[in-house]
């Protein structure tokens, strides 16, 4: 019977899974373990379940001991680890995609509409008794039938977010990608463009890339001086493909029209953070995964890939 560790509590469903055979440990508390809270935590440890907040380096992999056999991110990300320290101890790796991307999707297209439709301040303006009367020039947002969608990054979500603004407004799709994608051209009459042609064509610019040494401070200065005045720009990818000081002297100067961001750099942002204090940019507390049917799905893989190590199989869902 092995011991594993949770780091954060996540449904039950698969906790369940993984007590049925082994020893099971969860932090159950509401705020994440400090690293030394995390480290011997995780000591003894044959299997951890880790979060994408945890930073799973050579320190941790040591501190959960020789023991040490599998790691499954509950994430579909996997940037938090270093796959080399974990390929040196022979540690496998296995992460929980394809069941994410429908409902991060739909976070993509919600930041859209309420960034482009002032969501926040009509709110707002209401929850402080300040609407008073219907005003005919007051809240003025942008529109969306027959625009631009730019997809930096066509993989899964990048594709289901271009299926509901393609089929739903009628949106014009381009896109960026490593390779051609012609079943996307086909299906939504789009065309794959170079990164600068995006910018500046785009009419919302939705972000799906990995985070790596290429795609870090991806939008920048530069970047966003390439949008349009009216551009909404959505990140449900990585916070860190954004560099934040940019992006909040483009709000704050009107460069672009405003920004949905479900993930920042970093999580959360702190206290004094300068976006906070931006009406045109709408920050969430990284909810893209969040739906009950889509985090018991992640639990599930989890507890798969850490039955599938233990028992020296290989992971369905492997990483390394």
């Amino acid at each position: 019977m092995a011991r594993i560790a949770i780091t954060r509590r996540i449904p039950d469903i698969g906790v369940k899974k993984l007590a049925e055979a082994h020893t099971v440990k969860v932090h159950n508390g509401g705020d994440p373990l400090t690293r030394k809270e995390l480290l011997e935590f995780i000591e003894g440890s044959d299997a951890v379940v880790t979060m994408l907040s945890d930073r799973v380096d050579a320190e941790f992999m040591d501190a959960a001991g020789p023991k040490l056999k599998a790691l499954a991110n509950y994430a579909v990300g996997f940037n938090n680890i270093d796959l080399k320290a974990a390929e040196k101890r022979s540690i496998k790796v296995g992460n929980t995609p394809d069941v994410l991307t429908d409902a991060t999707a739909d976070i993509a297209v919600g930041l859209m509409l309420a960034a482009g439709r002032h969501f926040g301040a009509g709110t707002a303006s209401v929850r402080e008794l300040e609407w008073r009367t219907w005003n005919p020039i007051g809240m003025l947002g942008v529109d969306f039938v027959g625009k631009t969608l730019g997809i930096i990054g066509m993989g899964r979500i990048g594709e289901a977010v271009a299926q509901r603004c393609h089929f739903g407004w009628k949106m014009n799709v381009i896109y960026t990608s490593r390779s051609p994608k012609p079943s996307i051209d086909e299906r939504f009459d789009a065309k794959k463009v170079s990164l600068d042609e995006l910018l500046s064509d785009s009419d919302f610019i939705s972000i799906h890339v990995d985070l790596n040494s290429d795609t870090k401070d991806l939008i920048n200065a530069q970047s966003l001086s390439n949008m349009k005045s009216t551009a909404v720009l959505v990140n449900t990818a990585r916070g860190a493909v954004i560099n934040q000081d940019d992006l909040f002297d483009a709000l704050k100067s009107g460069r672009i029209f405003a920004a949905g961001l479900d993930v920042t750099e970093p999580e959360p942002l702190p206290d004094d953070s300068k976006l906070r204090q931006l009406p045109n940019c709408y920050i969430l507390p990284h909810i893209g995964s969040a739906t009950t049917a889509t985090r018991d799905a992640m639990a599930n893989r989890a507890a798969e890939n850490l039955l599938a190590a233990l028992s020296d199989s290989i992971m369905p869902y492997a990483v390394n």
